[in-house]
């Protein structure tokens, strides 16, 4: 598995430092899923397991990405669902 999550084409990762500022990424390639706040963590969780999200990714860098959500989301206090 890489380590490096694939840059994607449908993406400006510009969009997402526009969005959230210049905050850790999940998805820190394409400025995808923001880990900074308690609300963000709770919010890239639900949105990584949305079928159509997670299908822009390959199985590896969902893995990843929810792993990293994982992380955030115990470093910030927050419960998530393990599914």
């Amino acid at each position: 598995m890489a380590e490096r999550i694939e840059k994607r084409e449908d993406v400006n990762p510009k969009e997402g430092l526009r969005e959230y500022g210049d905050v850790e990424f999940a998805d820190p390639v394409n400025k995808k899923y923001p880990v900074d706040t308690p609300e963000h963590v709770r919010a890239a969780w639900s949105y990584i397991n949305h079928k159509d999200n997670a299908a822009r990714y390959d199985h590896d860098d969902v893995t990843r990405i929810k792993d990293r959500i994982k992380k955030a989301a115990k470093k910030n206090g927050v419960e998530i669902n393990d599914d």
